[in-house]
């Protein structure tokens, strides 16, 4: 295939289906409630409907972006204090979805043990939880992909755990250096089994990408009951 047909690696390059960016739109209109943080495996909420856990490294802006799709303020607590998650936190939406927010992985102040407890976790969660449907994994537009991402996604691949890259803080950079970035990811993933191969370049300040992310996290969620007829 010549480079003419190749397809753009962003996501967000086409413009999608109105019901596909409606379906988004009416699932985060939704109830949407921060339900437990977990700090070990047996504190777990009742697997009970499907799970989109967002991942990246430390201060990546995971907390951010979940709060920008969710359009709240404080739903999660972001922090500019790298390692600041230190718990899987879930928010229920409706009986439709959860969306996990996961540590931060690389660097964090604290104890050697505490990380090591935090990876533990982490991977417990993504090695046994049934309805885990995906996780969005989160890399900072202005870096790119580092050593740790390229060894959460080898855990990925090697677990069959579906994931998705999404670059965060693309207002940090301009649009030419988020298309290169989108090509040099793109890139480093076609071969990756359990890679979407989607990119979805996004920005928590701007809403770029917005819209797009919440009509894919949509698609994985339950389906919205229909409304009761009357008697």
């Amino acid at each position: 295939m010549n480079d003419s047909a190749k397809p753009p690696p962003l996501a967000d390059c086409r413009l999608p289906a109105a019901d596909f960016i409606e379906a988004g739109r009416l699932l985060f209109a939704g109830p949407i409630a921060f339900e437990r943080g977990v700090p070990a495996m047996q504190h777990l909420p009742e697997a009970d409907v499907p799970e989109v856990a967002f991942a990246g490294r430390s201060n990546v802006g995971k907390s951010s972006l979940v709060n920008a799709l969710c359009n709240r303020k404080a739903l999660a607590r972001a922090s500019t204090e790298p390692g600041r998650t230190r718990e899987l936190n879930f928010f229920r939406m409706g009986d439709r979805l959860r969306l996990v927010d996961m540590p931060g992985y690389g660097y964090a102040k604290a104890g050697k043990a505490d990380i090591d407890r935090w990876n533990e976790l982490t991977r417990d969660y993504l090695r046994g939880r049934p309805t885990l449907k995906r996780i969005i994994l989160l890399i900072d537009a202005r870096h790119g992909l580092k050593p740790h991402d390229n060894t959460v996604m080898d855990a990925l691949d090697i677990s069959a755990v579906s994931y998705q890259l999404v670059l965060t803080k693309a207002d940090k950079v301009k649009p030419t250096e988020i298309e290169t970035m989108a090509e040099q990811t793109s890139a480093a993933i076609v071969k990756r089994p359990a890679a979407h191969p989607k990119i979805i370049a996004t920005s928590a300040q701007t809403g770029q990408g917005i819209e797009l992310l919440r009509a894919e996290i949509a698609a994985l969620a339950a389906p919205a009951e229909p409304p009761k007829q009357r008697p």
